[in-house]
């Protein structure tokens, strides 16, 4: 039997004692080059005017959602924030279908309607981005009570940003998951700015004491490394599907644009030199094209080849949506609960 024949489950629990093969590492690399490639394109759609509204980039913070979703199944949970094309990416959503909803056309995930900040794919485990800060905090403890009542294995993952944490939804819900042992795990990307105020401006004390005072573990993770994104993410999950309860990881990583893509004169609240830095010293791609490099997993040549496919995959994207039809008229109040 090959390596693409073996079930999920048994390839996962074969590497689970080695580490991810080089074909998976390959496929994260992949991954990560495709959400970055994906939100350089959106931020073309907007600056040339072919995209309606706003939309917050996730360029920089790669290596959390893949990390964090290829220690998952697709039949585990995923919620999203305002800043979410990487985790639905990441979670299996297809490139296509992706611009298709930011531009408002039929053939998006939610039919258009959603567009950038409420991307939700059910087959993938996607149970949406959410425009509201930590809004879908109780949707993913939700899942996860739902997924333990019901007798399954399955794992409810919240990405939330460092902003969440001043809101008390997150809290209540934290509170619930470590009284009842829910399978969730609470991940924090703190990328140093809540729209455009320093952190520790706004949050008082050590971020990760907030879960710990819950009973919950907390694992400090280096965001911009996909390696140890990953490992964090594999013992959360472990832990979630053997019933211990929830994790909360707190990833530092950075945004490389504005809060959103019309926020462009950032001087005010942090520096170009910081951002260059973090390009040129922290970027989570180039330091696992650098690993994967010294460790014989690929050539430059190969790395290159996979970056052309991935741009051969987001040209045909751009081309899909923007020829795509845009839902009629008659549409607009259908599936709408609000």
């Amino acid at each position: 039997m090959s390596q693409t024949d073996t079930p999920p489950a048994a390839r996962r629990q074969k590497e689970s004692s080695s580490g991810p093969s080089k074909e998976r590492w390959l496929g994260m690399y992949r991954q990560m080059l495709s959400i970055r490639q994906f939100e350089e394109q959106v931020n073309d759609l907007y600056m040339t005017a072919r995209m309606p509204g706003l939309a917050h980039l996730y360029s920089g913070e790669e290596a959390v959602a893949v990390g964090v979703c290829a220690a998952l199944r697709r039949d585990d949970y995923i919620t999203s924030t305002h800043r979410g094309h990487g985790h639905c990416l990441a979670k299996g959503a297809a490139i296509d279908r992706m611009f298709a909803e930011l531009l408002g056309k039929e053939a998006g995930y939610c039919r258009g309607k959603g567009g950038s900040m409420h991307i939700a794919d059910q087959d993938t485990g996607n149970l949406g981005a959410n425009a509201i800060v930590g809004g879908s905090a109780g949707i993913a403890t939700g899942a996860a009570m739902a997924s333990k009542k019901q007798g399954l294995d399955r794992v409810a993952v919240c990405f939330f940003g460092d902003g969440a944490l001043g809101q008390g939804l997150v809290y209540e819900v934290m509170n619930m998951a470590s009284l009842w042992k829910l399978p969730v795990i609470y991940v924090c990307e703190n990328n140093l700015y809540g729209e455009y105020t320093l952190y520790t401006e706004t949050n008082a004390g050590e971020l990760g004491a907030r879960a710990a005072a819950f009973g919950i573990p907390v694992t400090h993770v280096d965001g911009q490394d996909i390696r140890a994104t990953y490992a964090a993410a594999e013992k959360a999950v472990a832990r979630a599907r053997a019933g211990e309860g929830p994790s909360f990881l707190l990833c530092d990583t950075y945004r490389y644009y504005g809060h959103h893509v019309g926020d462009i004169q950032r001087g005010y609240y942090r520096s170009r030199e910081e951002e260059e830095a973090w390009r040129r010293d922290r970027d989570p791609i180039r330091i696992m094209a650098t690993w994967l490099e010294a460790e014989g997993a690929a050539t430059p040549a190969a790395l290159d080849e996979i970056r052309q496919q991935v741009d051969a995959d987001i040209a045909a994207g751009v081309r899909f949506a923007l020829e795509a039809p845009y839902p009629e008229a008659s549409e607009v109040d259908e599936n709408v609960y609000a």
